[in-house]
């Protein structure tokens, strides 16, 4: 909102930002843990000469210090963080999740196999990147995996996908990804209600909380049914839409 002028502060105030790098419920449990999630921190206006000092006072009481704070800019925050979401972090790993599941379903294998395949071991090879980069995940893959990795995977990710990429991140920096979104909220949210709505009812969705529902640690969400139930599996099913 301040980046793209939806609000002008007046010039008597400080104008900062603490921005946790994850979702609100993890700043949570990390804060209770004694932990804390990185934090990026910003001052637009410093009008009393201490809007910096108040944002490193925030970022500490949400236990960010306890992790790693980083000073950045408004512009630099916003338009990053959007990229992220919609490139890489949910836009881009949902729609690559998605198109290998009906890939693998859509060529007769089965639902229940795709859903292990492209989207339960995506937590465990995210794992080790979060916790030591790429070269880290690839020192406890196969050789296999590592060279499939390697030359496959710029395959998926090619020349296109970067100048998709290209494209999104000159959305937002331009303020049209802004101003398309600000109108949606204006009209009730017409395309996001209908795109959720046709995620939610997607297969992979289905597969999962049937597969899920067999797997103890993941219990609540097995929808009540035993963790013996048999899963019904799809004939001929198409995931593609």
């Amino acid at each position: 909102n301040i980046h793209f002028g939806q609000i002008v502060p007046p010039e008597n105030v400080d104008v900062i930002m603490v921005a946790p790098k994850g979702p609100g419920f993890m700043v949570r449990r990390q804060y209770e843990e004694g932990k804390g999630v990185p934090a990026l921190i910003a001052v637009h206006q410093d009008a009393t000469g201490k809007a910096h000092k108040i944002a490193l006072a925030y970022a500490k009481g949400i236990g960010a210090t306890r992790a790693v704070v980083l000073e950045t800019s408004f512009r630099e925050e916003t338009e990053t963080d959007l990229f992220g979401e919609q490139a890489v972090l949910c836009g881009g790993v949902t729609s690559l999740i998605k198109a290998g599941f009906e890939t693998l379903v859509d060529a007769g294998y089965s639902p229940e196999m795709a859903y292990l395949e492209v989207l339960h071991e995506t937590k465990l090879i995210v794992d080790l990147i979060y916790e030591g980069g790429l070269t880290n995940m690839r020192k406890y893959i196969s050789n296999t995996a590592q060279y499939g990795d390697l030359t496959r995977g710029p395959r998926v990710i090619g020349e296109e996908s970067y100048i998709a990429m290209e494209e999104i991140l000159e959305e937002i920096q331009s303020g049209k990804f802004a101003r398309e979104w600000m109108l949606e909220n204006m009209v009730n949210r017409p395309v996001f209600n209908a795109l959720t709505k046709a995620d939610e009812e997607h297969l992979i969705e289905e597969v999962g909380k049937e597969v899920r529902g067999m797997m103890p640690q993941f219990k609540k969400d097995a929808d009540k049914k035993p963790t013996n139930a048999p899963v019904k599996k799809p004939a001929k099913a198409k995931a593609r839409k």
